[in-house]
């Protein structure tokens, strides 16, 4: 068995770890990227004027509106979807967000009939946009932690849609 010279030991255990580092660093950087286009709106920026609040967000790689909000404080990833009447929330995310159960309710979706429960959301949070006391379901067919932002939320909105953007606006009160 020949023996190496400790400069070449140490020059490859260097290369090892080099190349570790390597695909550590494209992983993230790729994970990120993928995390981008999932959700591109993850910073939700938001513009004041005189009496208005606007966000403006960017559609996905699908073409979904997707972005990053709150519910009662805390955080959750919205995706917006106007063939909602209610804004649907996951069940399992429900109970982390410990919304109360209300009355139950048989729920028509694309795979059928199944039975969920109404909740209401104390407070609910996109950009600088702050809905209070929204009309919401709990789907226990809903699957992950997207919560959809149906219209029991969005028609208290002013929304518009052009290319891949779409814009909301809240109108305060006076």
């Amino acid at each position: 068995m020949s023996q190496q010279a400790p400069g070449k030991r140490a020059g490859r255990v260097l290369m090892v770890l080099a190349w570790c580092a390597a695909l550590f660093l494209a992983t993230r950087f790729f994970g990120q990227w993928e995390e981008r286009r999932q959700n591109p709106n993850a910073m939700v920026s938001s513009q004041q004027g005189d009496g208005f609040v606007e966000v403006k967000l960017i559609g996905n790689a699908q073409g979904h509106f997707v972005a990053s909000g709150q519910i009662n404080g805390q955080p959750v990833d919205f995706m917006l979807d106007t063939g909602a009447t209610d804004v649907a929330i996951p069940a399992e995310l429900a109970k982390r967000l410990k919304l109360e159960e209300g009355f139950g309710v048989t729920l028509s979706t694309a795979n059928g009939l199944s039975q969920g429960y109404r909740t209401r959301i104390e407070r609910l949070q996109l950009g600088d946009i702050v809905l209070r006391d929204v009309r919401a379901l709990v789907a226990p067919g809903l699957h992950g932690d997207q919560v959809l932002l149906g219209m029991s939320a969005l028609n208290k909105l002013e929304f518009t849609q052009r290319g891949g953007t779409m814009l909301l606006r809240q109108t305060m009160n006076r």
